[in-house]
């Protein structure tokens, strides 16, 4: 699948992608209302046999206009464009967003970017997006900004659950404050996964005969400290079940920046500079301070145990989950 970034962006659209069915939206966590919309812009790429395309923005438009508080991104773009890659389309594109293009009028942007730079033929999208100088451009404006330039456009109510609520990702970033990686899993589709490079740390891990691969999430994140059942994806693919545990491991240092340590289970082998991910499928205990290393050591074997329990059971929730989170 092919991704374009900043500069590519400014660069003509490769032909094969031209004419394409476009969905529009930030799609921070690509939950189940994003896929919503999402297959219904498959669906119409492949009855007409055209190309599917995503096309979103970077950063996250609420991070440039408050950067002093931004958004924890449920999946940073990297991640994001797998996932999207792994639902089908052929190419993402992340238009780079900063106050300026934020000024440009609606229909600069339907013009410039949808008529004459990807050729749009279908615009597929939610009843509630909103785009150009003020956000004054919105489904009406849009659908007849279709009809002048000869592009469809299809609007996606808002996606509800099981019990009638919006799933949003504001939502999801609640249930991940709390801890709740199971109804975070239950609105995303799939489990909430995170990716970053393995570092050097400390190796007291090792010490204690548990060595963990350790890494280094956004300062944004605010998923809730403690410990979790988890599946841990090495850069060639494999799978492993593992426990890890997130937070600032008091029973130790106590400070710093929090630090995602996984210990995997029947595994040996250097993965320093590698990037990894790190799937969460259940909560197991809150992060706690220990007197001593040898209740520590006595509570990592209960959680090990806990979690290899939780992670023999578990089935997908759907496709998706399967190729994320699955061998």
């Amino acid at each position: 699948m092919t991704v374009f970034h900043r500069n590519e962006t400014r660069d003509p659209l490769p032909a094969h992608l031209s004419g394409g069915v476009i969905a529009i939206g930030n799609f921070d966590g690509v939950h189940r209302g994003h896929q919503s919309v999402l297959n219904r812009a498959l669906d119409i790429a492949r009855e007409r046999g055209v190309p599917a395309l995503v096309l979103t923005f970077e950063p996250h438009p609420r991070t440039v206009f408050r950067p002093e508080t931004p958004v924890f991104r449920i999946t940073p773009a990297p991640l994001r464009a797998r996932i999207l890659e792994a639902m089908g389309f052929n190419a993402v594109i992340e238009y780079p967003f900063d106050l300026a293009f934020s000024q440009r009028s609606a229909d600069d942007f339907i013009h410039s970017i949808l008529k004459d730079w990807l050729g749009a033929s279908e615009v597929v999208t939610g009843v509630d997006f909103h785009f150009g100088r003020g956000r004054e451009g919105g489904p009406a404006f849009l659908m007849d900004a279709g009809d002048k330039y000869g592009f469809g456009v299809t609007l996606i109510d808002a996606f509800r659950d099981e019990n009638a609520d919006v799933v949003s990702s504001s939502r999801i970033r609640e249930r991940l404050k709390d801890g709740d990686v199971s109804e975070a899993a239950g609105l995303l589709g799939y489990r909430y996964t995170v990716e970053a490079e393995v570092i050097d740390g400390e190796k007291l891990g090792r010490q204690l005969g548990f060595p963990t691969a350790n890494m280094r999430l956004p300062p944004e994140v605010e998923l809730k400290a403690g410990i979790y059942a988890v599946r841990f994806r090495l850069a060639d693919g494999t799978l492993h079940d593992a426990v890890a545990s997130y937070g600032r491991r008091p029973t130790v240092t106590d400070s710093g920046a929090p630090l995602l340590e996984t210990y995997l289970f029947d595994f040996s082998g250097d993965l320093y500079g590698q990037i990894c991910c790190v799937s969460f499928f259940g909560f197991l205990r809150p992060e706690l301070k220990f007197d001593g290393l040898e209740p520590l050591v006595k509570q990592i074997k209960l959680d090990e145990e806990e979690a290899r329990a939780l992670l023999s059971g578990v089935q997908p929730l759907g496709e998706l989950d399967r190729k994320i989170c699955f061998p």
